[in-house]
């Protein structure tokens, strides 16, 4: 019998199965993952950002677990010497009508404690000659790091710990009973006294499975990137971004800096016809069904069709996609850019067709199912673990016999 087992190898449950057994080091802990490896889904696609939190609703989750995860973020790989470089990030205003917009995020910015600045045109040439720009908001404390090679050290952690770490295990049912959870998988049926569902892109399942009411369902959203051709990655000094549409959900293509040197451009934002497609090719009937009969989906569509017809052009039209990325750097050309691997986002919708913007837990009587867990989770996955780990009831553990 474990006290808790944790559904999904991804940065929020190995963060969260890390934090428990920090917390309670004699706890038996299992955790579970379909694939053969940790973070091979959202985390591992993931554009390795250490976010600021200057995008996110002051007083939001998203905005405290950003800020306060920056900062736990660096500290871990400092002390795990995991390679990481704060970088810093540019907000760039192209556009007249985008200048307001920018005051409003800087102002945002503000109210979330951030040592950001906003720089005039000059300012901008200074640091990014090559990007086109009226001005913009200069955000030093945001960074980059591989986040699979986090997952790995996560996972390495509660090795040491003495978790239990199981690969290859997809769970098919859940049961639970009063006072425990019994877990069927493709590995074995496993007994939990509580489980945690962090499952991503298959969260809502794992909770339906475990017979939770999911007020909400996960709709996939590939994100495509190109990369810069190695000739060309002079281009780009910092994180480069535009000022978002506050009324689109997604951030508009942009210019990362990997750790690996490459520089990433994208992505765009088209339905994925998978829960796992990161191919255009890539098709699931049953997936593809769910969505297509789920009305939230339909309420969404409704709302950004002209936003989402721009998205479609720019997945299959090069020139589309040039065209944006020119109005950061004018320069670029079809020719400087590659084809780059995509992700795949877990988005949840409620069936009004409205956003779950914000982290979403649903509880169980001897469960919590992390049902929406978007950007910015792989930058604030330590401070999460802990947010879940406090709403775990402490496990009754059986008290060492003295020895007389």
């Amino acid at each position: 019998m474990y006290d808790f087992a944790i559904v999904g190898g991804g940065i929020v449950g190995l963060s969260t199965a890390m934090e428990l057994g920090r917390r309670y080091p004699h706890a038996r802990i299992l955790v579970v993952e379909k694939e053969d490896s940790w973070a091979k889904h959202q985390t591992g696609h993931n554009s390795g950002v250490i976010h600021s939190g200057i995008y996110y609703k002051p007083g939001s989750f998203k905005a405290k677990f950003a800020r306060a995860g920056s900062n736990s973020m660096v500290q871990f790989c400092q002390e795990n010497d995991i390679e990481h470089d704060i970088c810093g990030k540019v907000i760039v205003a192209t556009k007249q009508a985008e200048l307001p917009l920018m005051d409003n995020l800087y102002d945002r910015g503000l109210a979330n404690g951030l040592a950001i600045h906003k720089i005039s045109a000059e300012e901008l040439k200074e640091i990014e000659p090559h990007v086109n720009g009226l001005g913009a908001i200069r955000v030093p404390m945001a960074g980059i790091v591989n986040y699979k090679q986090v997952c790995e050290t996560f996972a390495a952690i509660i090795g040491r710990q003495g978790g239990d770490l199981r690969l290859s295990t997809k769970v098919v049912d859940i049961r639970e009973k009063r006072g425990e959870v019994e877990l069927e998988t493709t590995r074995g049926t496993f007994h939990t006294r509580f489980l945690i569902n962090c499952a991503g892109l298959h969260s809502d399942r794992i909770a339906k499975l475990g017979g939770a009411k999911a007020d909400l369902q996960i709709v996939p959203f590939r994100g495509e990137y190109y990369e810069l051709k190695p000739e060309k990655r002079y281009l780009v000094k910092h994180l480069i971004y535009p000022v978002p549409n506050p009324a689109f959900p997604f951030l508009g293509v942009h210019y990362t800096r990997m750790i690996g040197g490459h520089v990433e451009a994208g992505p765009n934002a088209v339905l994925s016809l998978k829960r796992e497609g990161y191919k255009k090719t890539d098709i699931d009937l049953k997936d593809l069904a769910e969505v297509m009969a789920f009305p939230g989906f339909w309420k969404l569509a409704g709302k950004f069709w002209k936003e989402g017809m721009e998205e479609y052009i720019r997945s299959f039209s090069k020139a589309a996609f040039v065209k944006s990325l020119q109005e950061l750097i004018p320069e670029i050309r079809s020719e400087d850019l590659e084809p780059a691997p995509a992700g795949v986002r877990a988005q949840a919708l409620k069936p009004d067709g409205s956003l779950v913007d914000d982290f979403h837990i649903i509880r169980g009587a001897s469960s919590i199912h992390v049902c929406n867990a978007p950007s910015p989770a792989a930058t604030a996955s330590i401070e999460i673990g802990k947010a879940i780990a406090e709403q775990i009831p402490e496990p009754q553990l059986a008290k060492p016999q003295a020895i007389s």
